[in-house]
């Protein structure tokens, strides 16, 4: 009898062993990062993101081939403490419903550690809450929208990347203040959260001006054209025209603008300001003057032709992302993203999501891509905002020319 005890003892202690072994590392997180974490193994770190591959906005589609590139450059590098990403994405078609539910099959079915770089502001706003649900990490989304940032007690566990649209617009609103101080402005938007926001920006920016909005046409992201709104602003006799929409459509709008008699100043926003996806295509002779903003180098600037950092993107990109196109600005974008979140895996406490999130919080890095003057920092709940800088910059013959220097919209 005695001996059965202590079989079962025994048994029991062998139980309570291996469970402590299988603990989330939410609870037992162990430096470096724990193969019994959510996403993490002994030999790969599992992170995911939705992506419109189809649909409206698949220009996007750009970026998850420089992240690919960053990650698979990185895991022959030593991955993160050992260990390789391995980077799981789904096509949503820019829709939030299918973008939520590829959201839910990753971190319940892929059994990912974190959602990272998931694009679109209604696709991400529609995930968030889940996100705040789970205690996942929804990481540096591809979005200039505020409110992934603004509120960090209500959503702890959100975070944005690029410079947010609010202050976008503050800048171009600056812009035409010193440079048309009377100007009447025709405004072309998508009616959701991401196009409402660089508009109220904008009249935030340009209250008490001079500079007045003449006229706004909004459009949905499912319709086919928005040549219809863009020719009722050419009737508004506004002499600047502030394109605030995504790749497809705002090179619809450009084009549509040179078939009228209508020839107005133009901004064009930062994420549809590709010369690749947007302005070459429509024709350079009727992209000349375009003004949009900035805050990574353009890999077919010819300023950038001796930097080093730009060298090494080119020989890397070469090898890992031969299938990307390195003029198109939203590869850039996905190694600048990825390279943000290698390190935030490399500097996090372990690979718990608490500590990979608490990681997010607290960067400082200033990444060899990023224009001179522009850095990645956050600070807790002070500052969630990791990029908060841009420069104007002007299409002029087939490339564009910085204007002035940086501007640090912080605050």
């Amino acid at each position: 009898m005695v001996r059965g005890k202590k079989a079962v003892l025994a048994l029991t202690v062998l139980a309570l062993a291996a469970a402590g072994c299988g603990r989330n590392s939410e609870d037992n997180p162990s430096g470096g990062g724990s193969a019994s974490g959510p996403g993490v193994t002994d030999t790969e770190i599992r992170l995911g993101s939705s992506y419109p591959f189809s649909g409206p906005a698949s220009a996007y589609a750009a970026i998850a081939k420089g992240v690919n590139a960053y990650f698979n450059w990185l895991n022959d590098n030593g991955g993160v403490n050992g260990k390789k990403i391995k980077f799981i994405t789904y096509d949503d078609g820019y829709a939030p419903e299918r973008a939520l539910a590829n959201a839910k099959k990753l971190v319940e079915q892929d059994d990912v550690l974190a959602l990272f770089n998931t694009l679109g502001t209604a696709n991400n706003v529609a995930i968030m809450n889940y996100a705040t649900a789970k205690k996942v990490p929804q990481l540096f989304v591809a979005t200039g929208a505020s409110i992934f940032g603004k509120d960090p007690a209500k959503n702890p566990w959100t975070i944005g990347w690029q410079p947010t649209y609010t202050s976008e617009a503050a800048v171009y609103a600056t812009y035409l203040k010193q440079n048309k101080p009377n100007g009447k402005v025709a405004v072309l938007y998508q009616n959701d959260s991401y196009g409402k926001e660089l508009l109220e920006g904008f009249k935030a920016g340009i209250a008490g001006s001079g500079v007045s909005v003449a006229a706004a046409e909004s459009y949905e992201s499912t319709d086919p054209s928005v040549a219809s709104q863009v020719k009722k602003l050419a009737t508004s006799n506004a002499d600047v025209f502030l394109n605030i929409a995504t790749p497809k459509f705002a090179a619809q709008a450009i084009g549509t603008v040179a078939t009228t008699s209508w020839k107005p100043f133009q901004i064009v926003n930062q994420v549809a300001n590709s010369k690749t996806q947007v302005l070459k295509p429509v024709g350079y002779p009727v992209t000349q003057g375009i003004v949009s903003s900035v805050y990574l180098k353009a890999a077919d600037d010819e300023k950038w032709a001796n930097d080093p950092a730009m060298a090494d993107f080119k020989t890397k990109m070469a090898k890992y992302g031969a299938d990307a196109d390195l003029n198109d600005p939203f590869t850039v974008y996905g190694w600048g993203v990825a390279l943000t979140m290698g390190e935030t895996l490399k500097k996090a406490k372990s690979l718990s999501r608490a500590d990979v999130m608490d990681s997010a919080r607290h960067l400082n890095l200033t990444p060899d891509l990023a224009l001179p003057g522009v850095t990645i920092k956050t600070d807790g709940d002070a500052d969630m905002f990791p990029i908060e800088a841009l420069n104007l910059e002007s299409f002029q013959g087939e490339g564009y020319v910085l204007q002035g220097n940086v501007i640090d919209s912080s605050g």
